[in-house]
Parts: structure tokens; C-alpha cells; sequence
């Protein structure tokens, strides 16, 4: 099962190895693939979601966070990455505080010219 804390334990020891990818979840974007779109909505009224985890599903993390730094998906808002197509693992949630927060997880195929959305909440 892939968790956070996995990333914590192996961040030291993955950097200094040359295993960036085991903690980002690898590149969105693999060179000579088709691509897709992954869209995250939020159908909350009344949370945004401050994380979007995404990884191939070959990853062993999710890996971290892929929204730009200060960007969140308000309520009724949506986000789209493009993917390579195939397989993903993606985590989203709101953090609520230094140490509370939710959480979803789903696993989707993302298809070449096509967008896969996914709802949190």
C-alpha cells in the first residue's frame, strides 16, 4: 500500500541514490508517449483541495504534491494535468491543519486525446 510516510522514510536515502521518481511518482509526461488529461474536480461547496497527489501506477508513493505552490481547486473548481497516457494513482485532499487533513484515493486510466476526470468529494 502506498503512504506518506513511506516517502518520509525513504527521502534520504532515495535522493542521495539517483531515485528522485520513487518520490515524485515519476514524470507526468514519459518521453515518446501518447498523452491525456487528468481533471480534478472539486464538488464540494464548501472546502478546497490543497494537494493532488499523482503517480504511474508502477510508482511505489504517490508520490507529492503536483498542484503549483499557492495554487488550490476551490469549491465548484476544477484542475487539469496533462498525462501520459495509461495508468495513474492519484491522492487529493485539504489540509486542515498542522496535523489533520483529508484524504481520497483512485486509480484511472487515462486514455491517448482524452480527458479522465476525477471527482473528490
Amino acid at each position: 500500500m502506498k503512504t506518506i510516510l513511506r516517502i518520509a522514510a525513504a527521502a534520504a536515502l532515495i535522493a542521495t541514490s539517483g531515485c528522485a521518481s520513487l518520490i515524485t511518482g515519476g514524470p507526468l509526461i514519459r518521453d515518446g508517449e501518447p498523452t491525456g488529461w487528468l481533471e480534478v474536480r472539486n464538488v464540494s461547496r464548501s472546502a478546497g483541495i490543497d494537494v493532488v497527489m499523482i503517480s504511474d501506477c508502477s510508482a511505489s508513493t504517490y508520490g507529492l504534491n503536483r498542484l503549483p505552490g499557492g495554487t488550490s481547486i476551490p469549491p465548484g473548481g476544477s484542475y487539469r494535468f496533462t498525462v501520459s497516457a495509461g495508468c495513474w494513482d492519484i491522492g487529493a485532499g485539504e489540509i486542515l491543519s498542522q496535523n489533520s487533513w483529508t484524504e481520497g484515493y483512485a486509480r484511472v486510466q487515462v486514455y491517448r486525446g482524452q480527458t479522465t476526470v476525477i471527482q473528490s468529494r
